[in-house]
């Protein structure tokens, strides 16, 4: 299958994402991991961009003109600090165990102001919801829930000491969107991919539910937290209710998030302020 010419594909939208910027991207450094095949790198090399490839297993990187180097993201990325103008991680974080470092980790390897486009599996779509309230399943009544015989996809033993998961650390947006922000970025934009049927259908039905049980909670976590003054609180929450009830994310098939580095995240850290009394303080 040409999966960069399908439409069902989310390396469709990837590539149509970097045509439509190629002028910015031209020139530029940009790190794809993890590469797969090495359809995105070869995308990235033909706007005129320098694609620098990583993944677990590089042995099925396929393009001859392009290095992919073994990485296993929990042990770190072999790049200078602020090497990369951008980084795509396209298909991964469903994948890795800890997710905030991975993305800590990018934050790292980028430049200040640098992009982060991350596409994953739509896990805040309403038919994963579905799934998720009947099965804790990604799709009920065809897969079942996360488990040791169906979400190991691949562990070579004679060959490598590598484990390959499957969807067991799926996320979605809400989730996604507070680790990249204890990373260092903010959401640039979210980009619609295609949409899903089934949540289609179910949106009538559930719509009016998710946007009162959203909207009791803003209003209610607007008069808590006396950490916060209320313009803080109504930007962070109101960002969190906005993206809980976004028609897009709602019925879209893939979460296609582009991010901006805000700051390293050292500095995210040194402004965090407590919710609850310290240790030992009664």
């Amino acid at each position: 299958m040409n999966y960069e010419n399908n439409p069902k594909s989310i390396k469709y939208y990837v590539k149509r994402f970097l045509i439509s910027n190629k002028e910015k991207f031209q020139g530029k450094r940009i790190v794809d991991i993890p590469a797969g095949n090495g359809i995105t790198s070869r995308i990235i090399k033909e706007i005129g961009a320098e694609p620098f490839a990583f993944d677990l297993f590089p042995e099925y990187f396929s393009e001859k003109d392009i290095i992919c180097k073994k990485v296993n993201i929990s042990t770190g990325i072999p790049v200078d600090d602020k090497f990369a103008d951008a980084v795509i991680c396209q298909e991964g974080m469903e994948h890795f165990s800890d997710q905030l470092h991975a993305l800590r980790e990018f934050n790292r390897i980028l430049k200040d102001g640098g992009m982060l486009l991350i596409t994953t599996p739509n896990y805040s779509n309403i038919r994963a919801k579905a799934s998720y309230l009947l099965a804790e399943s990604e799709r009920f009544n065809s897969m079942m829930a996360p488990n040791e015989l169906d979400s190991v996809w691949m562990s070579k033993k004679d060959k490598d000491i590598e484990i390959y998961y499957g969807h067991i650390f799926l996320i979605g947006i809400q989730k996604l969107r507070v680790l990249a922000k204890l990373s260092g970025f903010k959401i640039r934009k979210i980009h619609f991919t295609r949409a899903k049927p089934t949540s289609i259908i179910l949106l009538p039905l559930f719509y009016p539910f998710i946007y009162l049980s959203n909207w009791i909670a803003y209003r209610r976590n607007l008069r808590k937290n006396s950490n916060f003054d209320i313009e803080t609180k109504k930007e962070v929450y109101g960002e969190i209710f906005k993206l809980a009830i976004s028609l897009k994310i709602l019925i879209g098939g893939d979460l296609m998030v582009e991010f901006e580095k805000e700051m390293g995240f050292k500095n995210v850290e040194r402004h965090l302020k407590n919710r609850h009394k310290e240790f030992g303080i009664t």
